[in-house]
């Protein structure tokens, strides 16, 4: 049993909760006419899940020894070697060819080719890309832009440019406060030399212009959208608003406790202000 919640959590299984990016676009598609078939979507959702595990288990194969100078993540399976690298190699393996058997029992071809994308920037992440300052932040935040584009190709709409832009924003966000802990926690290059690339000011004021561009893009979005109804379309910024500071708030002021991005997911305070900016979309587009 302990070999079994070992390779469980190899896969990190928590993280699918990152997959809210790709329910951010459903409100406003389905809005314009967009037809959400429950089985695609499901299928697509649930293989692209998976293969983000594949790329967890890969990731940890190819950072073993980084994992073990980490106060945190040298517990994970591998690092504290409760999983040999044989068995994590065929856990990633199996969880790729069963993730792309699912996107592709979808018959979404676009999920399909943004799925094989995901896994070419992962590789490349994962391959030495993490190691390159900049480089390393742009890759971590294009896995959630790709889940937002996943979302729209499941339901076979145009991702809009707004959207895009205010998620590619608050991505960023997450991955310049994620690099952000790394220096607050005392991590070097020893560790991840693309830290020898940054100083904490540099990330604060990154991510000052990353959480002002989220907002803006949002609130433009809900200016020019065409299906929000007049005088509801900014229902939903003070939410927005709130959810960026509270990024802000945790980096700031939480960070030398770690900030990795599927712990903060997991916030009761971001889930009551993601359920609150899900209702105040209903409302603003009428279906509420």
């Amino acid at each position: 049993m302990a070999h079994a919640r070992d390779l469980l959590r190899l896969a990190r299984p928590l993280d699918w909760l990152k997959g809210f990016f790709v329910l951010m676009p459903l409100p406003f598609a389905m809005a314009s006419g967009a037809h959400l078939d429950p089985l695609p979507f499901t299928l697509g959702l649930v293989g692209f899940s998976l293969l983000s595990s594949a790329v967890y288990v890969f990731n940890d194969l190819r950072d073993v020894e980084f994992d073990r100078m980490h106060p945190d993540k040298r517990e994970r399976p591998l690092a504290a070697r409760r999983v040999t690298p044989r068995l994590a190699g065929l856990e990633c393996a199996l969880l790729l060819g069963l993730g792309l058997a699912l996107v592709s029992a979808s018959a979404r071809i676009a999920a399909l080719e943004i799925s094989l994308v995901y896994l070419g920037l992962n590789a490349l992440y994962s391959m030495g890309g993490k190691h390159v300052p900049m480089l390393d932040v742009f890759l971590l935040a294009a896995g959630f832009v790709l889940r937002v584009l996943l979302g729209c190709a499941l339901i076979g709409a145009a991702p809009s440019n707004w959207l895009l832009l205010c998620s590619s924003a608050l991505a960023l966000l997450l991955a310049l406060a994620k690099r952000r802990a790394d220096l607050v926690q005392g991590l070097g290059p020893g560790h991840r030399p693309s830290l020898e690339g940054y100083s904490q000011e540099f990330l604060d004021q990154a991510m000052a212009v990353m959480a002002a561009m989220a907002i803006l893009a949002y609130a433009l979005y809900a200016m020019d959208s065409q299906v929000l109804r007049p005088g509801r379309e900014f229902a939903g910024v003070p939410l927005v608003i709130f959810g960026v500071l509270e990024v802000l708030r945790v980096a700031r002021i939480e960070a030398p406790r770690g900030f990795q991005i599927s712990r903060f997911m997991r916030s009761p305070t971001l889930g009551l202000c993601m359920v609150g900016w899900l209702l105040a979309t209903l409302w603003s587009l009428g279906t509420l």
